[in-house]
This record gives structure tokens, C-alpha cells and sequence, in this order.
């Protein structure tokens, strides 16, 4: 049950796959080159979270920071983006550039090399730490493991920040006041009666058309100064409004010349049109 007992276990198998890599002739036989790459995919994966676990045991208040990750895309935020980052490494290293140009994998490299020399240097104090006192994590080791920690962040960041634009301070900024506009509309809806409680606490699936709209409508009246602000230009929005600010002008227009009457009618078809 003991961590570096599973980290000592999990270390032999990938050992033993990439001996095996090693002694076989892929133009020969690739098709157990694959089954082989793939196994040592599967068998780095499950090292990296033994190892994950063991750094949040022995090093949970010195982790470097991942704040970083909110500027990632959505769809980069998988559970194997640090066996993808590994992987990179070790083709950065050996020279080839399969998804970033050669130069800016150039200046990767080093940064490449020392993460996956930092990993090694990891997998032997831990592998002897785990034959002598499985136990303990005396300071040598956390040493190790901090270092670790922080060159693979510092490496996760510059190889997705070449790959993809990373989101700006500004966008996050703006990705905040969106959350906050749809947070302010679903509260002035419940107050007139437009949504109740219930449908919020059983995810009605209407909610994800009506809350929507009702946003518009809020973000160009009730809050004219918030992330629909139309007296900012176009580039300063967020990119989820910006395609649409000539769109958004035109139904500002139309909204302003309705009564209130008119306006509670127009929000209370919206919470029930599909």
C-alpha cells in the first residue's frame, strides 16, 4: 500500500518496456513496435500519477504554482497532459518537432533535457529511498522532487505557449466578468420570477438557452458598463461577444425604444421559446 512501494513496482515496468523496445527491430516487426509504444505510453502514465501522488504526500505546500493552466484551452485540460508533456520532451530531445516549429523546439530543448534528466535523477533516489526506508521522504529526496516539480511546470507552460495563444491576464479578465454577468442575470431572474430555484437545482436544460439570452439582455441594459459594453471596441471584448458586436448594437437599439412592459414580456418568452 505504501506509495514508493507502488512507484518502485510501476518504475520496473517501464524499465522492462523500453528493454524491450530497445532489443526489437521495428522495421521487422512494427506491429509489436506499436504494441510495445503503446505499453510504455500506458506504463509512463501510470508512474507519472504514482509520482503525482507522492509529491502532494511529500511536498504538498512547496508544488509550483499551476495557475498558469486557466490560460490553457479548455480542451488541452485532459487527465494525460502530463504524459503528452513527457513524451514531447523526449522528442525534443531526440530532434524531432512533430507539433511545434523547429525553432521554437529548438530553444525547447534544453528545457526538455533538463526535465527528463531531473526525471531520472527522481526515479533513482526514489527507487532507493523505496528498497531502504519506504517509508520516509528525508530531505534529499524532497529536494529532488521539488526541482521536479518546477521543471516540469516551467516546461508545461513554454511547450503549450508554443503550440497554441495562451489566454492574455486581459481575456481571463474577461472570462471573470462573463461568469459575473450570468451570475447577476440568473439572480435578477429569480427575484421577478422568471427561473425558480428548482429548475436551477435540477439542471432544467432549458436554463442552458434561457440564461443565455436573458445575459444579452442584461449585459446591454441593466449593466451597460460589463463585458457587453458596446462603447469599448470590438478587439476589447471578450472573443466569445466580439463576432457579434454589430449584432449586439442593433439589438441594443431595438431593446431601448421598449417599455418595461414591453421588456418583462420579450424576457419571459425567452425563458419559455426554444
Amino acid at each position: 500500500p505504501r506509495l514508493l512501494s507502488q512507484f518502485f513496482f510501476a518504475d520496473e515496468r517501464v524499465t522492462r518496456v523500453v528493454a524491450e523496445i530497445n532489443g526489437l527491430d521495428a522495421e521487422l516487426d512494427p506491429q509489436q513496435y506499436l504494441v510495445l509504444l503503446n505499453q510504455l505510453h500506458l506504463s509512463q502514465a501510470h508512474l507519472l500519477a504514482i509520482l503525482e501522488r507522492i509529491m502532494e504526500e511529500c511536498i504538498p505546500t512547496q508544488r509550483h504554482s499551476r495557475d498558469y493552466l486557466v490560460k490553457f484551452p479548455e480542451e488541452l485540460l485532459v487527465d494525460n497532459l502530463g504524459n503528452h508533456m513527457l513524451f514531447a520532451a523526449e522528442c525534443l530531445l531526440a530532434g524531432t518537432f512533430l507539433e511545434v516549429e523547429e525553432a521554437d523546439g529548438a530553444q525547447l530543448r534544453p528545457q526538455a533535457r533538463n526535465l527528463l534528466c531531473s526525471l531520472e535523477l527522481v526515479r533513482t533516489v526514489l527507487r532507493e529511498q523505496s528498497l531502504s526506508q519506504p517509508g520516509s521522504y528525508p530531505e534529499p529526496v524532497r529536494a529532488v522532487l521539488v526541482q521536479f516539480d518546477r521543471l516540469f511546470a516551467e516546461f508545461e507552460l513554454s511547450y503549450v505557449s508554443s503550440l497554441v495563444a495562451v489566454k492574455s491576464p486581459e481575456e481571463i479578465y474577461r472570462q471573470q466578468e462573463i461568469i459575473v454577468l450570468f451570475c447577476e442575470t440568473v439572480e435578477r431572474a429569480l427575484c421577478l420570477g422568471y427561473l425558480t430555484q428548482e429548475m436551477i437545482d435540477g439542471y432544467e436544460p432549458l436554463l442552458m438557452f434561457t440564461i443565455p439570452r436573458l445575459a444579452i439582455i442584461s449585459g446591454l441594459l441593466i449593466y451597460p458598463e460589463g463585458p457587453l459594453s458596446l462603447e469599448r471596441s470590438p478587439e476589447q471584448m471578450s472573443r466569445v461577444f466580439s463576432p457579434f458586436y454589430n449584432l449586439l448594437k442593433k439589438i441594443r437599439d431595438l431593446l431601448r425604444v421598449l417599455s418595461e412592459e414591453e421588456l418583462c414580456l420579450l424576457e419571459r418568452s425567452l425563458c419559455t421559446a426554444e
